[in-house]
């Protein structure tokens, strides 16, 4: 698929997606990947962070009112239009850029602290070259944290089959937690282009992305050969209060949704 089509993707996305994240929607973010990510990230009042991929800017507000000085890009211009509108509401010092996070050309080498990535580097095509431009542009021993869906368990389409997911007790209809059974794994080794349906009940309008299924190894090899090293990662688990107010979290107390992932260039 050509990067423009993915680009119209998310512009066509935005109105839904900005209302999906701006009114608690999310709750995947909010209560089990963002603590997870913001866990690792640790104190950075007076950092320098970047954004990649920073869409309508949610996380990059959440960093400037911990203290930090952040950049958000993004290559989807309606996205960035706005992240900007907001900051002009709020006025938290954030600077936005329509650039795509395999070349972030306008910015020095050696320049950030903190390169952060939330849900990011999976609907990244090019991202051996996002790899190698966050660690360009952090300074030494900076950081790059990212989320992405756990590799190792996405349910995914293949051959119009559908591949993983949930396997519920058999003679009932009801797919709630207390139903499920295991969670069935397969080809895991086919890297594949993911046309990823946004329907869900929460959203009031529905939309398609783009994203790429890779391995646990496909990721490490881009880090390492990008000059990173990877130093920590998390497996998230949902909050207590995501859990109460949240009852389908619990299946990811058994297995994982994501990965959050610290590398340090060296």
């Amino acid at each position: 698929m050509k990067k423009g089509d993915i680009q119209n993707q998310w512009d066509k996305a935005t109105e839904g997606w900005v209302f999906f994240v701006r009114t608690g929607k999310d709750y995947y973010r909010d209560e089990m990947n963002n603590p997870a990510m913001f866990e690792l990230l640790g104190n950075i009042r007076g950092k320098r962070v970047l954004d990649l991929a920073c869409g309508e800017g949610y996380n990059c507000r959440i960093m400037a009112r911990k203290g930090a000085k952040v950049s958000g890009v993004d290559f989807s211009k309606k996205m960035i239009e706005f992240a900007v509108q907001q900051e002009k509401k709020e006025k938290l010092g954030i600077d936005y850029y329509v650039l795509d996070a395999g070349n972030l050309h306008i910015f020095k080498n050696n320049t950030f602290d903190i390169v952060a990535g939330f849900m990011a580097l999976q609907d990244i095509e090019n991202y051996q070259d996002a790899a190698k431009e966050a660690c360009r542009v952090l300074r030494k021993r900076g950081r790059l944290v990212f989320v992405i869906p756990h590799p190792c368990f996405e349910t995914r389409l293949i051959d119009d089959k559908i591949i993983g997911g949930w396997e519920y007790k058999k003679r009932t209809m009801d797919k709630s937690t207390e139903n499920a059974l295991h969670y069935k794994v397969d080809r895991y080794f086919d890297t594949q282009v993911d046309i990823i349906p946004w329907e869900m009940e929460r959203l009031t309008q529905h939309f398609k992305t783009t994203a790429f299924h890779r391995t646990l190894s496909n990721y490490a090899d881009a880090l390492h050969n990008a000059g990173l090293l990877i130093s920590r990662l998390r497996e998230p688990k949902p909050t207590k209060r995501g859990l109460a107010k949240y009852p389908m979290l619990k299946l990811h107390l058994r297995i994982p949704h994501s990965l959050v992932i610290e590398a340090v260039k060296c």
